[in-house]
């Protein structure tokens, strides 16, 4: 595996763990975002994430100052040419990923894996954006991307094996544990766990339980780290909301209809950590 360099497109919460990770792994790594102000909070977001590093004693001050210098920004899509190996994090709509994978294409070396980090939306959908769909692989991460082991390795109905060989070695070296899934709507992880979120939901709509009661349910009861509604502001409910449309359209089952309280929080902008405002609320203020 020739892997030098990767490229991560979106500077986000995902994009800036999956570049953190990368760095870690010694890897040099171009992050790509349309603005400025994204790439230079996920800079300072990477550097806090790698001080924590040295404090634990994972590695040394100057490993991470090395680490950092591997780290570059840029705006342009078109930088990313020399890349070996990208990974697309934007948000979790086919129209933007459409033109991401589009303009990739175009930019990169026809031998580039182009890895996505969707975490509900067809890969074989995304692949046939591009003229080489067998190059075309889901890497699902998971929040947050430095703690979090697992990665879901989804090929698309064209995707070579030699890609899905590549990119389980890549998920390794990067300290991961790879599990293979097919490529239906919300793949393993999202299909088990977006309807336990969204039942959650339903039962505080209902009255059921309030919020903390129903975490605690499933954090004391079912041994849960965190219980749904929390793990939901985790992940964004936005994000979930996106998930649970995309599993509904796919199996057109009732079941994955979102729930009308999610479909308000989401319209007023209580979408949970990153706005502050959730089903809990948190000190830190709207980080977009």
């Amino acid at each position: 595996m020739d892997i030098k360099v990767i490229a991560v497109v979106g500077g986000g919460t995902m994009g800036h763990g999956i570049a953190q990770v990368a760095l870690q792994a010694g890897f040099q790594v171009l992050l790509e975002d349309v603005a400025k102000e994204i790439l230079e909070r996920a800079k300072s977001r990477i550097a806090f994430g790698l001080a924590k590093g040295v404090e634990k004693g994972r590695f040394s001050e100057a490993q991470k100052e090395e680490m950092l210098k591997n780290l570059t920004l840029t705006t342009t899509l078109s930088d990313l040419a020399s890349a070996d190996y990208v990974i697309e994090a934007v948000a979790e709509d086919f129209s933007i990923k459409k033109g991401v994978f589009e303009e990739l294409n175009r930019v990169c070396r026809p031998d580039v894996i182009l890895a996505t980090n969707t975490s509900s939306i067809s890969i074989t959908k995304i692949a046939a954006t591009t003229s080489t769909p067998s190059r075309v692989i889901g890497m699902h991460f998971f929040n947050p991307v430095p703690f979090m082991r697992l990665v879901e390795i989804i090929p698309g109905f064209a995707t070579e094996e030699k890609t899905v060989a590549v990119t389980h070695q890549l998920a390794e070296r990067i300290g991961k544990t790879p599990v293979r899934a097919t490529d239906f709507p919300g793949f393993l992880a999202n299909r088990i766990l977006l309807p336990m979120i969204n039942e959650a939901i339903y039962a505080l709509m209902e009255g059921v339980g309030t919020a903390e009661a129903i975490d605690n349910v499933m954090k004391l009861g079912a041994n849960h780290p965190m219980g749904p509604l929390a793990l939901a502001d985790l992940v964004g409910l936005d994000v979930c909301l996106a998930i649970l449309h995309t599993l509904h359209e796919g199996f057109g089952e009732p079941k994955y209809s979102p729930c009308p309280l999610l479909v308000r929080m989401v319209e007023a902008g209580f979408l949970g950590q990153k706005t502050g405002r959730g089903f809990y609320t948190y000190e830190q203020t709207r980080k977009g």
